[in-house]
This record gives structure tokens, sequence and C-alpha cells, in this order.
């Protein structure tokens, strides 16, 4: 007897997805399905396309014309070209991890996470600082957990880029963000530092069943923190299974002879 639950959405499904600048072809016919609990490294050398992939998932790069489609959570946010009107909502779902932390450097830490609460509040309430109590309850909280609670009141600007990014982790879990999607979040970090962001990425996804898509350009990183890997080159897909897969015949077609370069603590 075949049950007839219906089957929960992944958290991507993209579809024959392009993306031109100019002459060079970003993406060429990219498809890829991320399971909703997955934890996935994007890797491959500069300019292979895997912040493009990463940004056209979020909607906040638009994808070539043509038979090309992104869901997120089942919800079509990419077709033809265009982003459709459940993008924004789709966007509500997914935690933005960024290089540069995106913080607002005059803010305190607290108001910096407190702004993850914006989509589900009135906008006077962030421009006046009335944040409802069980907010700023979840904010603490949320800083704690990743660290920095000690830290709330400081000025964004004044901390390390390791505590910056840990306040922009915290952001998006007073998001209520189901999934987090990291666009090279260790590139400007100390060894220490990334592997402490990492690590709190990793206990999201296998305490919470957070979906985690981060982008690496350090695949000894990829390796360690994530099951499953997905090169790009040329904006193809040229590996995409389990990163205890990766050998170095498939690491010299991905990176060439020089892909020693693309391990961090060999060189540290």
């Amino acid at each position: 007897m075949t049950s007839s639950a219906a089957v929960a959405p992944g958290l991507v499904s993209a579809r024959d997805v392009s993306k031109t600048f100019g002459s060079r072809k970003a993406l060429n016919g990219v498809s890829v399905e991320v399971a909703a609990g997955e934890m996935v490294a994007l890797i491959g050398p500069s300019g292979s396309g895997k912040s493009t992939l990463l940004r056209s998932i979020t909607g906040l790069q638009s994808i070539d014309g043509g038979a090309g489609q992104i869901d997120v959570f089942g919800v079509c946010v990419q077709k033809n070209g265009r982003t459709t009107s459940a993008t924004r909502a789709a966007r509500q779902k997914l935690g933005m991890i960024f290089q540069q932390f995106n913080l607002v450097g005059r803010l305190s830490l607290f108001s910096n996470v407190m702004l993850g609460a914006l989509g589900r509040l009135p906008g006077w309430r962030g421009l006046v600082g009335a944040w409802p109590a069980d907010d700023k309850a979840r904010a603490m909280a949320a800083l704690h957990r990743v660290g920095v609670s000690d830290y709330a009141a400081q000025r964004a600007n004044t901390l390390s880029g390791g505590q910056q990014q840990r306040g922009a982790i915290a952001r998006a879990l007073v998001q209520g963000a189901r999934a987090i999607l990291a666009d090279e979040p260790v590139a400007s970090l100390d060894p220490v530092s990334a592997r402490k962001v990492m690590e709190i990425l990793v206990e999201l996804n296998q305490r919470d069943g957070m979906g985690v898509i981060v982008t690496l350009h350090q695949v000894d990183y990829a390796i360690r923190y994530c099951e499953r890997v997905i090169a790009l080159k040329a904006g193809k897909i040229v590996y995409d299974g389990p990163s205890t897969g990766l050998d170095t015949k498939q690491l010299i077609d991905i990176y060439g002879p020089e892909f020693e370069d693309a391990f961090w603590e060999a060189k540290v």
C-alpha cells in the first residue's frame, strides 16, 4: 500500500539555470537539488559561478530568460529571467551571510541583530527602536548561542571580523530563517575565527536541522565541515557528491595543477 503523505519540499531546486555577463557565461545550464536539511559546500576557482548561483537562489541576481527556473522550499522564485512575487516571502526564510558581514557599523551589535525581526514587524518599530520584549529576548539568546552576548552593546565597527560574522548569524536566527546561505563567510577571517564560524553553521545544521549552503575557497574546510560538495568550473557543475569522494585528480580537474593553493591550513 503506497503512502499518500505529501513529501516536504527541498531547500532548493534549480533547473537549467544560466546567467550571462556580457560575453561570459557565469552559469551555463546548471541544475541542482538541495534537500532541506543538507549542509552543502559550493567550491571552485574564482569566476566559476558559485557566488552567482547562491545569489540567484535568493533572487539578488536575476537569471537569463529561457527554460531556467529556481524554486525555494517548493515555491518558484525565478522563472524566464524574472523573479516572482513569491521571492520576498521566500527570502524571509533564508538567512544570508556575506563575506563583509553586512552589519551597520554605527549601530550596536544588539541593534544589528534586532534588524532580523523587521520582516515580521511594522517598520516604525525599527526606526524608533521599539522592539517587543520577546524579540529582545530572542536576540540576546541568539547572541549568547553564537558566543558574543558580552558585546551586545558595542558598536559593530569596533568588533573583530569573527565577532561581526557571528553577529550576522545571530541576526539570521532572530529573522527566523529556515536555512542559511553563506557567501564566502570565512574569507575575511583568521583561521581560528573561521573555524568557529564554520562550527556554528555545522551546529545549526545538525542540532536545528537548518539547511546550509556555503561557498568556500578553502577546500579543506569544505571537506571537513560539509558532507556534500558541489564544484563549479566555468559556470558548469563538474563534481556533485560526498566531500570524502574528492581526490587529487578531481581537484586538479577543478583547480588545475596548483590545486594546493585552495587548501587554507596547509599555508598557515
